[in-house]
């Protein structure tokens, strides 16, 4: 996965129709950092900007819970 801006805009949503969150991916990453591992597995960050992923030919607009993870776990590292 390509960089991604901190401040870039982004919606956090989940497979369950919770409400979603609508913020920056910086505040979607310390929202799932904090979720229970359940709500973890159904959520889902949609991007403003789509973003390229090695071995796909084309550019995409949602990120599954293994990247946000490592999204939270990058922001966690340089807190």
């Amino acid at each position: 996965m390509s960089a991604i801006d901190w401040d870039q805009p982004a919606t956090m949503i989940d497979l369950d129709g919770k409400a979603p969150l609508i913020g920056t991916i910086r505040q979607c990453a310390q929202h799932f950092a904090i979720f229970k591992a359940e709500a973890k597995a159904q959520a889902r960050v949609l991007l403003t900007q789509p973003v390229h992923r090695e071995g796909r030919r084309t550019r995409t607009w949602l990120l599954e819970p293994d990247e946000i993870a490592q999204l939270a776990e990058k922001l966690r590292a340089e807190s």
